[in-house]
């Protein structure tokens, strides 16, 4: 059920509000949450629901256990228990069939026996669920929250509906103060209600417009793709999983204030940025903040050897990209990111931060979407042909594929409403009217505000008619991060 879909817009999420609002007491709230978040991931993976509830079972009791325990070495058994036993869980369902098919060629190489494995099926969000789940065994083995004493506030925790899919990656001693207590006032409610309907709006008048020619376009022959043509397919990508997957973050984060939650936030204009290092202080923050808490530092982080610092830098990218998918393009664009993350802290950084701010822009945009064109591409040889056509290698014409046959007048639009909300242009444009406002006469400035409290809600209204439209008369509704 995605939130972008009729049946979660018009009957789930109105029903879930309602009867939330009307329940007294906190546990009452906890236990309606809970019960809604099941049949939200039972409606598209009833199958795996039962297995999920049995790994948050196994969670809870693991953190008890490392509560429980003073000894530091027995303290320490129990948390790489409880990481082994998820890790092994993701590494099963994610990575199993990956291994099989790379194992088997050379198993024939060596005229051996293959392997013959069963096809095995992704439930969905099993990642984010994961790190969910190693979260709140070594939040609890790091003394920064106790251990939940109801199995019920472990599940609401991992399985809360806004964030189950797609995050963003929760920690669990920052939700735990917020699952037994919390407050909906009338302020965070309209929060709430303005991101969600942002969202929404960048979901259906952005993402789900510029998908159709990114899809088209990555789907051609190498033999006829021009340079313009595959450039705009970039472009159009980039674009698309920016505004889908901030799209996702807006709508669970305004789900959370609804509820009296408050979740990390996940993007600040990434396309904004002036070097890889910038992109990822930008980019998936709850994923990036993940990895840098839980790996990153522990690993000694930049507190060691220049050498070991960079192996610890392409190690955490490396299992980034691994993350993202059982697939070599994702390796290879977790190696990528990482390799440039390196170079910025040699000579290389130093030229680049000495550079005019125009062209670390330009920089890092252009190694960003390369590096799109691996995550985006299903097998190598097609990322390698792609990357051959944007740079003018592949010998094919403008004539062979005219970009006029992608880009539509609303194609045109959404990719330049996108680039302009890739930067921070509304947070821009309202301080410049608040700004306009007081500069104005005494007597006009009570008129000018009341003006402003009616203008953003006919704007937000305005919004949710267009994007409501957008989904009635659109069928092509895809959501890129629902496959991790």
């Amino acid at each position: 059920m995605v939130f972008s879909s009729p049946i979660f817009l018009f009957l789930f999420l109105p029903i879930v509000l309602t009867i939330y609002s009307c329940l007294p007491g906190i546990r009452l709230k906890n236990a309606w949450l809970l019960l809604v978040s099941l049949v939200f991931y039972a409606w598209g993976e009833a199958v795996f629901v039962l297995l999920m509830l049995c790994s948050t079972l196994m969670n809870y009791g693991l953190g008890l256990w490392v509560d429980k325990v003073a000894e530091p070495k027995r303290r320490k058994w129990a948390v790489g228990l409880a990481v082994a036993i998820n890790i092994g869980l993701l590494a099963f369902f994610k990575y199993a069939n990956f291994f099989v098919d790379n194992l088997n060629p050379l198993l024939s190489s060596l005229g051996l026996g293959l392997i013959n494995f069963p096809k095995i099926r992704l439930p969905i969000g099993i990642s984010f669920f994961t790190f969910h789940a190693l979260s709140y065994v070594i939040d609890i083995y790091r003394r920064k929250s106790r251990a939940a004493r109801n199995p019920s506030d472990t599940a609401l925790y991992i399985f809360f509906f806004p964030q189950l899919i797609a995050g963003p990656i929760l920690r669990w001693s920052a939700i735990a103060p917020q699952i037994a207590q919390r407050l909906v006032t009338r302020a965070s409610f309209t929060e709430g209600i303005r991101r969600f309907v942002g969202g929404m709006a960048k979901k259906m008048i952005v993402a789900n417009a510029v998908a159709i020619p990114a899809d088209q376009i990555f789907a051609l022959p190498a033999a006829e793709l021009s340079p313009v043509v595959a450039w705009f397919g970039a472009i159009c990508y980039t674009l698309q999983i920016y505004f889908d997957f901030s799209a996702y973050s807006d709508m669970a984060i305004g789900m959370g204030k609804m509820f009296g939650f408050e979740f990390i936030e996940n993007f600040n204009y990434p396309y904004i940025s002036q070097s890889i290092k910038d992109f990822w202080r930008r980019w998936h923050i709850s994923l990036s903040s993940w990895f840098r808490d839980y790996l990153y530092l522990p690993m000694g982080g930049n507190r060691c050897s220049t050498g070991r610092n960079y192996f610890n830098l392409v190690t955490v990218f490396f299992l980034c990209g691994l993350w993202h998918g059982a697939s070599w393009t994702f390796v290879v664009w977790g190696l990528y990111h990482g390799l440039f993350l390196v170079l910025e802290r040699t000579r290389f950084g130093t030229l680049m931060d000495s550079l005019p701010r125009p062209a670390q822009h330009i920089y890092t945009l252009v190694v960003v979407m390369v590096g799109w064109v691996l995550f985006r591409a299903d097998a190598f040889p097609q990322a390698m042909a792609f990357l051959k056509s944007m740079f003018g290698l592949s010998g094919a014409t403008i004539a062979s594929q005219p970009l006029a046959r992608y880009l539509s007048r609303q194609v045109a639009w959404s990719v330049l409403i996108g680039a302009i909300f890739s930067m921070p242009f509304w947070p821009w444009f309202k301080q410049r009217c608040a700004n306009l406002v007081k500069s104005l006469p005494h007597p006009v400035q009570p008129a000018a505000q009341v003006f402003g409290l009616v203008i953003e809600p006919v704007m937000l209204t305005a919004l949710m008619l267009i994007s409501a439209a957008w989904l009635a008369g659109g069928t092509y509704n895809p959501f890129i991060y629902y496959r991790f």
